[in-house]
């Protein structure tokens, strides 16, 4: 193996990269676009529901809880209803997803009996925000229900009833339970995994369209030197992207950052070698631009959103595409990111994951090189 061909073969790319618009396009604007478009339009934190209440008793009472419902950004009450057909239309309509109707007599029940009923609409055609809906309801609820008791305790002179089993939360790693905190990382392994298959896709197959391949193949260049000098302008590249993504999430997204830029990059550099190899292995097969490229993307971009634990966890899948999931790189690599970002866990605890995205590394580069053979066919 001569590095002096290597290089040569490197700068060929580099200048085959800076005559195309298009790659430089890709290079530059697709992370940016990708990180800005999913950062701020996938939001998983559900607030500001619209609410449609009907206060059928219309007491000091029955407004002091809905105005609890008006406190709390869960929900926004966006309209008040007249009757139950207002309320029916406003949920046919998509105006509300949970109405709240409190009946009458609440207030007259909840001071004679201590209880009183108030009954709660839902549109479950979206059933993850219904149910999620449901939930802050029933929390308010509670706690309104909660207050109430203690107020009524004092009222008649008795003392507070302490609850024997309470329930105190402590969140790690994701204090806020932001969204953005799992969503951003994921990002960036996406957009690692497009940018890196997407255009070394392009390297060889451009070489056949504009009838260069039997030049190259004329030179003395062996094989494994033309892959590694087309590949290592783009790991460079990769590289650069991948601290682009990770500080924009660090100082714009405020994305917490607690483990070592070491050990990150360190397994990035692990990733992008085996979805370059992945992007070359098309390139060497399709032949065309256009087929490599449908390839690359289909085969990473699908799978890097919606099989890797970006946005649905692994473990709620079914089991035979658990086991799918074993063989992609992005699966390995958004959990490293998340725990390196979030958790700052050590190299040690990684391990696993580090040592299964080495492997499928090593797979894809012996695939990438027995695919390409210096011979024209």
């Amino acid at each position: 193996m001569s590095l002096r061909r290597i290089l040569a073969m490197m700068h060929k790319e580099v200048i085959q990269i800076w005559r195309d618009p298009r790659s430089l396009l890709i290079i530059f604007a697709m992370p940016i676009v990708q990180l800005v478009i999913v950062g701020y339009g996938v939001n998983l934190d559900i607030k500001h529901i619209p609410l449609c209440v009907y206060d059928r008793d219309a007491t000091q009472t029955s407004q002091d809880l809905l105005k609890h419902f008006q406190a709390t950004d869960y929900f926004t009450i966006v309209h008040v209803a007249e009757n139950y057909h207002d309320v029916i239309r406003q949920i046919d309509r998509g105006a509300c997803t949970v109405a709240v109707v409190v009946p009458p007599q609440f207030s007259e029940e909840l001071h004679s009996r201590g209880q009183a009923p108030v009954q709660a609409l839902l549109d479950a055609s979206d059933n993850n925000t219904a149910s999620i809906g449901m939930g802050y309801a029933l929390s308010i609820i509670q706690a309104y229900s909660q207050d109430i008791q203690i107020e009524w305790q004092q009222r008649h002179g008795l003392p507070p009833v302490t609850p024997n089993v309470t329930f105190q939360p402590h969140t790690w790693f994701n204090e806020d339970l932001e969204s953005m905190a799992n969503i951003v990382p994921g990002v960036v392994a996406m957009v690692m995994a497009v940018v890196g298959a997407f255009l070394t896709s392009l390297t060889m197959a451009r070489e056949w369209e504009r009838g260069t391949m039997e030049q190259l193949i004329a030179t003395p260049v062996r094989k494994l030197e033309i892959q590694i000098g087309k590949l290592v302008p783009y790991f460079v590249i990769g590289m650069m992207d991948t601290a682009l993504c990770a500080g924009a999430g660090v100082w714009w997204f405020r994305v917490p950052f607690r483990g070592s830029w070491t050990v990150l990059f360190a397994c990035s550099a692990l990733f992008l070698i085996g979805v370059l190899s992945l992007g070359y292995f098309f390139s060497v097969t399709a032949k065309s631009q256009l087929g490599a490229s449908q390839l690359a993307l289909l085969v990473t971009l699908l799978p890097a959103f919606l099989l890797s634990g970006f946005i649905f966890p692994i473990d709620q899948m079914p089991v035979f595409v658990q086991w799918i999931t074993r063989i992609l790189p992005a699966r390995y690599y958004v959990s490293i990111l998340r725990s390196i970002f979030l958790k700052g866990t050590p190299v040690r605890m990684l391990a696993g994951d580090i040592i299964a995205l080495g492997i499928i590394a090593v797979v894809l580069i012996i695939m990438a090189t027995r695919a390409f053979q210096k011979r024209l066919e």
